[in-house]
């Protein structure tokens, strides 16, 4: 990887019975040494109780470089799901995680991961996620923890759950933008050849299609190409709706069927993202920054700031200062994606 004299510090909490997919993003994710393209340098660690190769499903194996006791230094932790939801996990890794979370450190399970953290007792009290179908399972297990049967991923208390398989990669690239920024979550998400941007509370899963919604899609994947060229301009549902040639409410079941969201959410997602863009690479006005996208007021940005992100425009951007190559604003953020 590129010298960084401070990389960001993450680790990857091994132990038998791990699934392999889930090893595979967190290292595509915060392994892969994207420099060149301006994503910051990351210092990835597998952490275990010990040196000892960690078997996986298919032959794979994965060989620990740090012990423990590295949980110490990570800015990221991070937990791969289970082949076996009920895989007990070594109980020096339940202290580790118990003493990291004590620290305050940011934790984050991937799927069956959830279970970890509820054998850990740190999802106790709290809400989290897992798949779909496993959300029986882990209120039967560890009934101390609030199971939200419907949502890609969620926080509590600076602990994140994830729903499963392509929900992992949602939370990886989530918690990038959330740490580096929104350009730097889109860049890694073009090399994945993945979409940038799925809230968490999006739907786990969206209706089966049928004949007459696979006749939709087309209409909707243009609607959804048109606002997010759009976003500067008001986007009525009615409007969008007649774009698509369907009544208003039609058109609002067939979206959140396709999207897994409501129209209203889905633009209000885009034009956050938005303006998370030119918050980190222009120099814009606050005013000028919700013009363009759509928001109308500094005012009514802040608002779905503070409801999206928990922070302010002015905080995101210095707090991004350090991230953005500062350059005079021109032209519209370029769509995420349809």
């Amino acid at each position: 990887m590129a010298t960084d004299p401070d990389p960001y510090r993450v680790a990857l909490v091994s132990f038998p019975g791990i699934r392999a997919f889930d090893v595979s993003v967190i290292t595509e994710v915060w392994g892969t040494d994207r420099t060149d393209r301006g994503v910051p340098a990351f210092d990835l660690r597998r952490v275990a109780a010990d040196a000892t190769p960690v078997p996986m499903r298919g032959g794979l194996s994965l060989t620990p470089d740090r012990p423990l006791a590295w949980l110490a230094r990570a800015d990221l932790i991070l937990i791969p799901g289970l082949d076996d939801h009920l895989t007990p996990a070594p109980q020096p890794v339940l202290d580790a995680l118990r003493r990291a979370h004590g620290r305050g450190t940011t934790i984050a399970a991937l799927c069956g991961g959830a279970f970890t953290l509820a054998q850990a007792g740190l999802l106790d009290g709290r809400r989290a996620v897992t798949h779909w179908n496993l959300v029986d399972l882990l209120r039967a297990e560890h009934p101390c923890v609030t199971v939200e049967p419907d949502a890609l991923f969620i926080e509590d208390g600076n602990i994140w759950t994830a729903a499963g398989t392509a929900a992992g990669i949602d939370l990886c690239l989530h918690l990038i933008r959330t740490a580096h920024g929104a350009e730097v979550a889109a860049t890694i998400a073009r090399s994945m050849v993945t979409a940038p941007f799925r809230t968490g509370t999006q739907a786990q899963f969206i209706e089966h299609p049928t004949p007459r919604t696979d006749r939709d899609a087309d209409a909707l994947a243009s609607v959804r190409e048109y606002a997010l060229h759009h976003l500067h301009e008001p986007l009525a549902v009615a409007d969008l709706a007649a774009r698509a040639g369907m009544s208003a409410r039609s058109f609002a079941r067939h979206f959140a069927a396709a999207t897994g969201a409501t129209p209203l959410r889905w633009v209000l997602d885009q034009r956050v993202a938005a303006a998370q863009k030119l918050l980190e690479h222009t120099d814009l006005s606050m005013p000028e920054v919700a013009r363009r996208t759509g928001f109308g007021s500094e005012i009514t940005m802040r608002q779905h700031f503070a409801a999206r992100l928990a922070t302010s425009p002015r905080a995101y951007r210095a707090s991004f200062a350090a991230h953005a190559s500062r350059r005079p604003g021109t032209e519209p953020p370029a769509p995420a994606h349809a």
